[in-house]
């Protein structure tokens, strides 16, 4: 059998929140810690918007342009549903 303690015991997680505890009261932020971490979102922030809008711009531009060459490749000549030359008012009883 082992001697050492098991992680899980109470004493070991009491000593674990005591150290960490007094570990984080002498921990002191930067005073322009907050300014530089929100200019830092807002510039992520602007640049993520940026590349969304150019990539949106690009998408629209080359669905317009595949749609304008897909016209352009129609054919000239009316097709069989829209043919004047058969007239429906021609046929006699």
């Amino acid at each position: 059998m082992s001697t050492s303690p098991s992680p899980s015991s109470p004493g070991t997680e009491e000593q674990l929140r005591t150290a960490l505890e007094a570990f984080a009261e002498g921990v002191r932020p930067a005073p322009g810690a907050y300014r530089a971490a929100h200019v830092d979102w807002q510039r992520r922030e602007r640049r993520r918007r940026a590349v969304l809008a150019v990539l949106i711009t690009v998408v629209f531009a080359l669905a317009t342009l595949i749609g304008l060459w897909v016209l352009n490749q129609a054919p000239a000549e009316p097709g069989v549903i829209f043919d004047d030359r058969v007239s429906t008012r021609q046929s006699q009883p």
